[in-house]
C-alpha cells in the first residue's frame, strides 16, 4: 500500500504496527490483524449539523467531531465549527453538559476535567446554534469517562527506510501514537520525538478493548497516513 503525500516529496513506504506480548497488570489478548491501512471513519456523534426554524437558505450550518472518551485526570475539549450565510451572531446551547464540563455559549467549546467521581457514560449531548431567527445542531452525541487504569499495551513496528519512489528516507523525526476505545475514535494521542524507537508501551489503561495505530513524522511535521490498527483487551 502507498501512502497518500500530504506535501510534495515526502512519501513514506508502508509500515505496519503489530503488539509484543504483555507480562502487566491489566493485560489480556492482543491483535494485530484484520482491520484495513486506511483513515478512520468519522467518530460517532460527529458531522454536519441539521438546520431548523424558519431560515431557509440563510441558515446557520455546524460541524464537528467530539472525541467520545476521556480518561480520569485528562482535559476533553471539543468546540464545532459554525458559519452563518449572512454573517449574522452565532450563539450556541448546548444540552445535557456534563456536571464536570463548562461550556462557552460565543464559541460553542466544551472543556473540562473529570475528576474520579465523574466515571460514567454521559449520553445525547447536543449543541446547537442560533442566528436568532434558525437553529442548527450536531447530531448527539456521548462521552465516556473512564476511570485510570493498571493496563497496558507494548506496541512495536518496523521503521519506514525509503520514500515509495526508493530514495532512501533520511528526515524521519518521530512518530505519533493515536489509541482510543474504539476504531473510529483514536482521540488519545502520545508524541514520539525520537525516529530510532520502535516500541512502546501506552500505560494507564482501563478494563475492556483499546485500539492502536502508530503515523510517522517527518522534520517538517508532516504526518504519513495511519499504520493498521491493532487492538488489546486489558483485563
Amino acid at each position: 500500500m502507498r501512502y497518500r503525500n500530504p506535501l510534495p516529496g515526502f512519501k513514506f513506504s508502508a509500515f505496519v504496527l503489530s503488539f509484543a506480548l504483555l507480562a502487566a497488570c491489566g493485560g489480556g489478548e492482543d491483535s494485530s490483524a484484520g482491520l484495513p491501512q486506511t483513515q478512520p471513519p468519522p467518530q460517532s456523534g460527529g458531522g454536519s449539523g441539521s438546520g431548523g426554524g424558519s431560515g431557509g437558505s440563510g441558515a446557520p450550518t455546524i460541524d464537528g467531531r467530539p472525541g467520545t472518551s476521556v480518561v480520569v485526570g485528562q482535559t476533553y475539549t471539543f468546540q464545532p465549527k459554525a458559519s452563518d450565510p449572512d454573517g449574522d451572531e452565532l450563539t450556541f446551547a448546548v444540552a445535557n453538559l456534563p456536571q464536570w464540563a463548562e461550556f462557552d455559549s460565543a464559541t460553542g467549546r466544551i472543556s473540562g476535567t473529570p475528576g474520579p467521581e465523574d466515571v460514567a457514560t454521559y449520553r445525547d449531548i447536543t449543541i446547537s446554534v442560533t442566528d436568532g431567527t434558525a437553529t442548527a445542531s450536531l447530531a448527539p452525541f456521548s462521552i465516556d469517562v473512564s476511570a485510570i487504569g493498571e493496563g497496558s499495551a507494548t506496541l512495536s513496528w518496523t521503521p519506514p527506510t525509503q520514500n515509495v519512489d526508493g530514495t532512501p528516507l533520511t528526515d524521519l523525526a518521530g512518530y505519533r501514537v493515536v489509541y482510543g476505545r474504539s476504531a473510529d475514535d483514536l482521540s488519545e494521542t502520545i508524541e514520539l520525538d525520537n525516529p530510532s524507537v520502535n516500541v512502546f508501551v501506552v500505560e494507564n489503561l482501563g478494563a475492556g478493548t483499546w485500539y492502536f495505530a502508530v503515523k510517522a513524522v517527518n522534520a517538517a511535521g508532516v504526518t504519513s497516513e495511519i499504520s493498521n490498527i491493532a487492538s488489546k483487551t486489558v483485563g
